[in-house]
């Protein structure tokens, strides 16, 4: 018999809730895959996909209703946007309604860390991060003493063109408002259609690694990594300044009821196991540990490969959250923390994009027969979610089909 939609979400919720509390659950869940091929599916540019919430709406709820993962794949497109979130914290109800920017806050801010489609980019391209360096190595010192202040105060503004002059500003922040408002009566009506297509409701928050942040946003990559070998005590100061604002932040989620938030990690791979321990992992843990405290367990994306420091994360205690991987060897991972956290990954986008559905059907069925056997706590993800406009959308269903033919416990 088929299910209605609440009982759909209510099977995809127990699914999930047991494979992140280290239960066994009916089967392997898998998590969803979208991104350009949304637009592609939906008949639509990657400019609209991104631009026009009405035309996005009706692709994502074709895309979500046609291809039924466990989580809906396909979403309103949006930009790490952490950055803001530091110079609103302690201001709850703005600075958790700033963690993604989108085409539209974009171009009211007129920055420099993004290139949308349409804009910077061509109509079909997918929306792109660039970050850059927006603070001298001689202003650790102000970034130490004040951190919300100084990402406010000076970061922004040379980031953002239309911030570069009080006046300026005030309009800027008003017209950003309303972006944000239209964003959010469109994830609304987004939260509706995908309720009514049988998806449990799990929301996510988001924190960020103080290293991460002032690669990302502040320095550039290129500088923080130079850094670290030429200031190594102000780099050390700055990333422990940030835990604070970075943790006042995440916790605004707490306030709206979210039990969950996303971190993505960036400089992982870049760095050897004793730098990573000496200028990342440290204030990483702390924040990981303080949610955890707060009742709120936290989902790691760790970007590339992180084989080198899989040991550090049995320093966190059982059942903090999911550590989901991007290139890390899954099976490696699986067996290093099956006892400690859900594991999430082990599809890698490479095979989903440029497979056929029959190698997509023996790699599910092989890896399956090498990690159901320790029980729950994992769950199939690609490696990165988003996937190309040429996609084949035979190989999205061959996932789905191959995860119910051999994920059953």
């Amino acid at each position: 018999m088929t299910k209605n939609p609440q009982e759909l979400a209510k099977e995809r919720y127990a699914r999930l809730s047991a494979a992140i509390n280290l239960q066994t659950p009916d089967r392997v869940p898998v998590w969803g895959i979208g991104g350009d091929v949304v637009a592609e599916y939906g008949g639509i540019t990657q400019k609209e996909l991104t631009y026009d919430y009405e035309k996005s709406l009706g692709a994502i709820k074709k895309f979500n209703g046609d291809f039924q993962f466990d989580t809906a794949g396909a979403y309103i497109p949006g930009l790490d946007g952490r950055i803001f979130n530091i110079a609103f914290s302690g201001f709850d109800d703005i600075s958790s309604s700033s963690t993604f920017i989108t085409g539209p806050m974009h171009d009211v801010l007129n920055d420099k860390y993004y290139r949308y489609p349409g804009n910077e980019i061509s109509e079909n391209s997918s929306p792109q991060f660039t970050g850059g360096c927006f603070m001298e190595a001689d202003e650790y010192d102000q970034l130490i003493k004040d951190p919300t202040g100084f990402i406010a105060n000076t970061i922004l503004p040379r980031a953002c063109n239309n911030l570069s002059s009080p006046r300026q500003a005030m309009a800027t922040w008003a017209r950003y408002g309303m972006e944000i408002g239209r964003f959010y009566a469109a994830l609304g009506q987004m939260g509706q259609i995908t309720a009514e297509q049988g998806y449990a409701s799990m929301p996510q928050g988001g924190a960020y690694t103080p290293l991460d942040l002032i690669g990302d946003f502040m320095r550039g990559i290129n500088n923080t990594v130079l850094d670290i070998r030429r200031y190594p005590d102000k780099v050390k100061e700055a990333t422990e300044a940030l835990v604070e604002p970075i943790l006042t932040y995440a916790l605004s989620y707490k306030k709206l009821g979210f039990d969950f938030v996303m971190i993505p990690l960036h400089l992982n791979e870049y760095l050897s196991p004793k730098l990573y321990k000496e200028f990342y992992w440290g204030p990483l843990k702390k924040i990981i540990l303080k949610l955890l405290d707060e009742g709120i367990k936290s989902q790691i994306f760790f970007e590339g490969h992180h084989e080198p420091h899989l040991e550090t994360i049995l320093e966190l205690p059982k059942g903090w959250g999911i550590a989901y991987f991007e290139k890390t060897d899954i099976l490696k991972a699986r067996e290093v923390l099956k006892d400690n956290c859900c594991v999430a990954g082990g599809l890698p986008i490479s095979l989903v994009i440029g497979g056929t559905p029959e190698k997509i059907d023996s790699y599910i069925k092989e890896l399956f027969e090498k990690v159901k056997p320790n029980g729950g706590g994992f769950i199939l993800a690609a490696g990165v979610s988003a996937a190309p406009r040429d996609t084949p959308v035979e190989n999205l269903h061959a996932v789905i089909k191959a995860v119910e033919k051999y994920g059953w416990y």
